[in-house]
């Protein structure tokens, strides 16, 4: 039985932390997997002011080897204690694309061609921060995570995982508290979350900072944001079991930006909110 059911979406649209699931005791050989289809809202990007809704996969799949995939995570339990699990960790950073004006700026198709005049790309700017950024590429992570227990309700979490940003450079990490599988009635659980996350000058420099060539293209102030604190997140997941093998999961996480990230001038609203809901099924 395992102590946590932490179904993901298997795509996020912002950089949320790499998902680990509990260590979940099996026969040798065998595997747990759920599969399945949900709805999400996030914003567009980090710090964006509007927000995207799209239908994604869910997926979950644990083996009994201690190997699992978790949304767009994957690692592997090897820790034999019960009150300690670690391993190595891989992530999919998803990609951030320059939205562009779509022409709404003087008749201009895409608004972001270093030819316009000054007044036009800051126009471009207001309307979408983005416009004149460069394309921030997919790219897979490689880290580790260690969670601790401190009850059977209640565990400690950790990760770190380098590899984000077009020059490969930025690494970002986590620090939280879950509370496990809160009963509320009978075939209802909620488990909640609590977390900072921290990043590096290089991950911040990518995702929030404004080089020369940025500036001049999109109408942005340069800025070069340092490391440290990024963010803090409080989520809410609840799972209402429909059967024994069907389930459908929903979330509720609230993100604030903190410290050199808060103050990009990329960013719109450092408040936001991502919502998702999911019906699965078990294999």
């Amino acid at each position: 039985m395992k102590k946590l059911f932490a179904l993901v979406l298997a795509v996020s649209g912002s950089a949320a932390s790499a998902q680990t699931p509990t260590t979940n005791p099996m026969p040798d050989g065998s595997r747990d997997m759920y599969a399945g289809l949900g709805v999400a809202s996030a914003p567009r990007y980090e710090g964006a002011d509007s927000r995207k809704t799209r239908v994604l996969p869910v997926l979950q799949v644990q083996w009994s080897n201690g190997v699992f995939i978790s949304g767009m995570s994957a690692g592997m339990h090897l820790s034999s204690s019960p009150t300690v699990e670690y391993g190595p960790l891989l992530s999919i950073h998803p990609r951030r694309t320059e939205s562009g004006l779509g022409g709404r700026v003087g008749g201009v198709e895409a608004g972001t061609s270093s030819l316009l005049p000054t007044s036009v790309r800051e126009m471009a700017a207001r309307d979408n921060p983005l416009a004149g950024m460069e394309e921030i590429k997919l790219r897979p992570e490689a880290g580790a995570f260690l969670n601790i227990y401190l009850a059977p309700e209640w565990r400690l979490t950790g990760s770190v995982l380098a590899g984000a940003g077009n020059d490969r450079d930025g690494i970002r990490g986590e620090i939280g508290i879950q509370r496990l599988a809160l009963q509320l009635a009978p075939h209802h659980t909620v488990a909640v979350t609590a977390a900072v996350s921290f990043a590096n000058r290089d991950y911040n420099q990518s995702y929030f900072g404004v080089d020369a060539a940025q500036a001049f293209r999109s109408g942005n102030r340069e800025y070069h944001p340092d490391g440290g604190v990024k963010d803090l997140r409080i989520g809410a997941r609840w799972n209402w079991a429909l059967s024994p093998s069907w389930m459908l999961t929903s979330s509720l996480q609230a993100t604030r930006l903190a410290g050199d990230a808060r103050r990009s001038p990329l960013v719109e609203r450092p408040n936001n909110v991502t919502v998702s809901t999911a019906f699965a099924y078990r294999f």
